[in-house]
């Protein structure tokens, strides 16, 4: 046993060392902020907020996004209990994506690239680097619960209890170990690293679809739910630790779990095989074209079948909404009050959560460009009659018909499946969906020009597009809650786009966005077309 583990201690130690810029934005990021808006948060509580936010919360709409309270009246809604209720899921969520991509690219991925075999020819055991890699996992995140804890207790608010700030921080940290746990299984079983951070992924992913189901019907049946027990302890409320017992206990049968299934594998092998393909090409492989659609299919189906499922997932809950609306007589009075219906505002608002997701798809696509130029794969082609501008424009148009794509499936399935839940009650057709989800359209032409633009001239940098998607959709999510001024808002390129069903559309916003999108990918191709080749950086 001591064998297959042998040096493990030296690889950890190496892996702080190489690793210690991406653990302090992982670390300081992910920490300050999930405990650095309390402040925020006790603007809002002053006066009627709490009791207001409390109803507001309680629609089974906002339910199904942050997870339900076991607070059961206004009057008992603390600050401390509305923290808890809107940060914990997804602080939780980003803590999970973060520990998949770094376990999955410090396991698999470099056994792929034959790193891992490099390390295996000297006096380390065959499994040394994943507990190594699963060890700094651990480090890092209880590292990242301490300074959770220790900012939320320095704001000396008296309902954010000591207690309840390190069950708040612990259970943001084991919601990475869970991710850690379940990326590391998938590296066994799948035959690739990117087939392993997909499943990693599309795994949490369907938890927390399934968990917005059980959190709405019955919060008792997503005890079953893994998920669940990252953002259900309850913190300065409860103050629950039992679910994060569960929780730890999960992610130390997946790590065994994984242990076993990789001593029992060859290395580079995975347990589900690699589809074997045919025995000629299709003809379709001839063009760059063909070529391109063949290397994305997999991932554009994935992507596109997700957006189908979180569509149908929050379609159905516009149903429950009307009955909660004529079960609140204080959320009747504030929609009275409002010329927007309940399902209007909702979907103001979930829109530009699921915007937010169709836009990363685009950007994927751009990025495998490099992707495979840095793997060497496109040096032969490069070498023939096929132009860098054939490349360049093929993966574009890629990008933009799944761009559009998505949006059209996205809003197309929100919208049916909300009118079949709302039936004769809604005031909404399927028109209104697509008109509210392609209102987005320039935004999403803009990452995609965004990432086209990193491309041509900055390849190394192409990963800060997802870092400013993801500014830009917390900005928009949680501006309105946190009371952000309007500059900063501004600095989201949605916030530029007004909210139909909300708003009136605005077509100078519309065309002027789109053009400057366009205006960035045609800069993208100069840089694409003068600058040297990446390969193996």
């Amino acid at each position: 046993m001591k064998e297959k583990f042998a040096g493990w201690n030296i690889l950890f130690l190496l892996y702080l060392k190489r690793d210690w810029k991406k653990m302090m934005i992982w670390i300081v990021g992910l920490g300050l902020f999930s405990a650095a808006y309390v402040p925020a948060f006790e603007e809002i509580a002053k006066g009627q907020g709490l009791s207001g936010m409390y109803e507001t919360l309680q629609n089974p709409a906002m339910i199904a996004m942050v997870g339900p309270t076991p607070v059961e009246t206004g009057a008992e809604y603390t600050l401390g209990a509305m923290y808890s209720h809107e940060m914990l899921l997804f602080c939780g969520l980003f803590a999970m994506v973060i520990a998949v991509l770094h376990v999955v690219s410090h396991t698999r991925k470099e056994e792929n690239l034959g790193l891992t075999e490099i390390i295996r020819s000297f006096q380390i055991g065959r499994q040394a680097n994943s507990l190594a890699t699963m060890m700094e996992v651990v480090f890092i995140n209880v590292l990242l619960a301490l300074l959770i804890s220790g900012v939320m207790i320095s704001f000396g608010v008296d309902t954010i209890s000591v207690e309840g700030a390190f069950l708040f921080g612990a259970s943001i940290g084991m919601a990475g170990m869970l991710g850690a746990g379940i990326a590391l299984v998938m590296a066994q079983i799948m035959p690739a690293s990117s087939g392993a951070t997909g499943s990693a992924l599309g795994i949490i992913g369907l938890l927390y679809i399934i968990r917005a189901g059980t959190d709405i019907s019955n919060v008792d049946l997503s005890m079953i739910n893994p998920l669940r027990w990252t953002y259900l302890t309850y913190p300065f409320t409860e103050n629950n630790w039992m679910p994060f017992i569960f929780a730890l206990i999960f992610s130390l049968v997946m790590v065994v779990l994984a242990f076993a299934l990789e001593g029992a594998r060859d290395m580079g092998a995975g347990y589900l095989p690699e589809r074997e393909g045919r025995e000629r090409a299709r003809k379709s492989l001839l063009s760059v074209r063909g070529l391109f659609i063949k290397i994305n299919k997999g991932v554009m189906i994935s992507w596109l079948v997700a957006f189908v499922m979180i569509g149908a997932a929050y379609g159905s809950i516009y149903g429950d909404m009307q009955t909660f609306l004529e079960s609140n007589e204080i959320v009747q009075q504030m929609f009275a009050n409002s010329e927007a219906s309940i399902e209007e505002s909702f979907t103001g608002t979930i829109m530009v959560v699921m915007i937010g997701l169709v836009s990363i798809l685009p950007i994927v696509l751009v990025n495998k460009l490099f992707a495979e130029e840095n793997r060497s794969h496109l040096s032969q082609l490069y070498a023939t009659r096929v132009t860098r501008s054939q490349f360049y424009w093929t993966s574009i148009g890629l990008a933009t018909f799944a761009g559009v794509t998505g949006i059209l499936l996205a809003a197309g399935t929100l919208g049916g499946t909300a009118i079949t839940a709302m039936g004769d009650q809604s005031a909404m057709g399927i028109l209104d969906f697509l008109a509210a989800g392609f209102n987005f359209l320039p935004a999403v032409l803009f990452f995609t020009g965004l990432a086209a633009l990193a491309l041509g001239w900055a390849p190394k940098l192409s990963k800060a597009v997802y870092v400013y998607l993801a500014y830009s959709f917390l900005l928009n999510y949680f501006g309105g809650i946190a009371d952000l001024p309007e500059w900063l808002l501004n600095t989201a390129i949605q916030s530029w786009i007004p909210r139909i069903p909300l708003e009136d559309f605005d077509l100078l916003i519309f065309v002027t966005i789109t053009v400057i999108s366009i205006a960035m990918i045609v800069i993208g191709h100069l840089g694409y077309n003068r600058r040297d080749l990446v390969e193996g950086a």
